[in-house]
């Protein structure tokens, strides 16, 4: 009855107990198309393998087989590879005498044993149905010529046109040549020596890696300890135990040749203290990290290892408001006169300078920094996270993780006056107020294009770059304070 439950393609099977099966090759069937002397190797002849893991969905794979080829011309099929391979990347190279082992041709055969291509192979052809009798105890046999296989079996059965019935299964009487269990790696090779120690690298898809990074913040919000997490997610359907696993941070663009992974310039440096499981170094324009040992990376499972561990870092927590896209100065299509904005409240920002002398000084690679902090009863409660990009040490870096319940603002656009064909100049007042029993300190950052000038405001305004500058606002306790200013642009040559 559990057959009934389950799709077609999970009812079919192979005909064992018939004694007619042949064991899939990776050869071709022709007796000409090789030579004569034909090799296979597996996983169990693999001394060693080395991930380098990129950020961007993409490993390169590195092994190192001990092969017993014998001497002449030899066809190797060379299994347990990923699923994901791309196979123009692979490359193979003898290790101990790099003469002594020539590759003449390189194929990657793929077209993989699935009830579906079995199905496929037998177009045509006839093929046995099976239906369980209870009332015989057995099974009950009759002959069917398959007719289509793209949507389900399409059945010839005594002159009817038919599907597969839930509870019958189709048994096939043998193997069609070149169906393969898994994805193999076939050469043809011209062999000096007995045995070959050889290495085989490649690069593969739906290999990849993130950091996460936790930032538990202190009581005053002037310090923190921050932990960085690799979360390396396999999805390529093949396992690497025992691997020597590196990771590399930074766009590595695709379309030019792959750097030389296989030593880097420079002294590996430690990230922190205690001593955490990643050593970094420069790679090019990149940041490499290795473990300092192996690990088992298995097939479609998410691995989490600790990346970094910084305690006591500098932060500072600041508010900030920023002017939503619809009411930076100067407006296109200008609002009301006296227009109020809707309310707005400010952001909570975390500030954090990647210096050693704030305790960090880090290459931080890009990911997601998840913030907690102690509540009145000491359990951490998570208070907010950010997505960071790749941040070099020395860079500023900020998180932005909420808005402020109690801290709000209304801005108000007083006049706008067209002075010239290309000249506008605009009067802005912002009310803020703060709900909370304790004085705060509000960032404010305005807009600007072209060439501008602040001519005047109630408070200093700094420039921050070409096409923005911000007022340091404070606003007392249970109180509220109005910036205003004056801004004059120039919007063409």
């Amino acid at each position: 009855m559990a057959a009934r439950a389950v799709p077609w393609l999970a009812a079919l099977s192979l005909s064992a107990a018939l004694g007619c099966a042949k064991a899939p090759a990776a050869f071709p069937s022709s007796p000409n198309a090789w030579p004569a002397v034909q090799k296979r190797s597996d996983a169990s002849s693999r001394e060693h393998v080395a991930l380098t893991v990129y950020d961007s969905s993409f490993a390169l794979v590195r092994e190192q087989r001990r092969l017993h080829l014998g001497r002449g011309r030899i066809a190797l099929a060379y299994a347990d590879v990923s699923e994901q391979i791309e196979p123009a990347t692979v490359h193979l190279q003898a290790l101990d005498a790099p003469g002594d082992l020539v590759v003449l041709e390189q194929n990657y055969q793929y077209d993989l044993l699935t009830p579906q291509k079995l199905l496929e192979k037998y177009l045509g052809r006839k093929v046995g149905l099976a239906r369980y009798d209870g009332d015989e105890g057995a099974d009950v046999l009759r002959e069917a010529q398959v007719l289509a296989s793209a949507r389900g079996p399409v059945l010839a059965v005594n002159g009817e046109v038919t599907s597969l019935a839930p509870d019958e299964r189709v048994i096939f009487p043998e193997l069609p040549p070149g169906l393969l269990p898994e994805p193999t790696l076939v050469w043809l090779l011209d062999s000096a020596r007995e045995e070959q120690r050889v290495e085989v690298s490649y690069l593969t898809k739906n290999l990849s890696w993130h950091a996460d990074y936790v930032l538990s913040l202190a009581a005053d919000d002037t310090h923190a300890d921050l932990t960085g997490w690799v979360t390396l997610d396999n999805q390529t359907g093949t396992s690497f135990p025992g691997a020597a696993l590196q990771l590399v941070a930074g766009d590595v663009h695709r379309a030019a040749p792959a750097p030389v992974l296989g030593g880097a310039a420079g002294s590996g440096r430690r990230l922190s203290k205690p001593k955490p499981e990643f050593v970094e170094q420069p790679l090019f324009e990149y940041h490499l990290y290795n473990l300092e040992r192996s690990t088992d990376v298995l097939a479609r499972e998410q691995k989490q290892v600790q990346l970094l561990e910084a305690r006591g870092i500098a932060v500072e927590k600041k508010l900030m408001l920023r002017a939503p896209s619809g009411n930076r100065p100067p407006f296109v299509r200008a609002p009301r006169p006296s227009q109020t904005s809707p309310l707005e409240h400010a952001q909570i920002v975390v500030v954090i300078e990647n210096r050693e002398a704030s305790g960090l000084g880090m290459p931080l690679p890009r990911g997601v920094v998840r913030a907690y902090r102690e509540d009145a009863r000491g359990a951490a409660q998570f208070v907010g996270e950010d997505s960071i990009g790749h941040t070099p040490r020395d860079e500023r870096l900020e998180i932005e993780l909420g808005l402020a319940f109690d801290v709000v603002a209304e801005r108000r656009r007083l006049q706008q006056r067209q002075l010239e064909r290309c000249v506008q100049q605009s009067e802005w007042r912002i009310a803020l107020r703060n709900h909370q029993d304790a004085a705060v300190v509000v960032e404010v950052v305005e807009p600007a294009s072209g060439d501008w000038q602040v001519l005047a405001s109630t408070l200093p305004a700094e420039r921050r770059n070409a096409t923005s500058f911000a007022f340091v606002v404070p606003v007392p306790a249970r109180g509220a304070t109005e910036l205003g200013y004056q801004l004059r642009t120039r919007t063409c040559d």
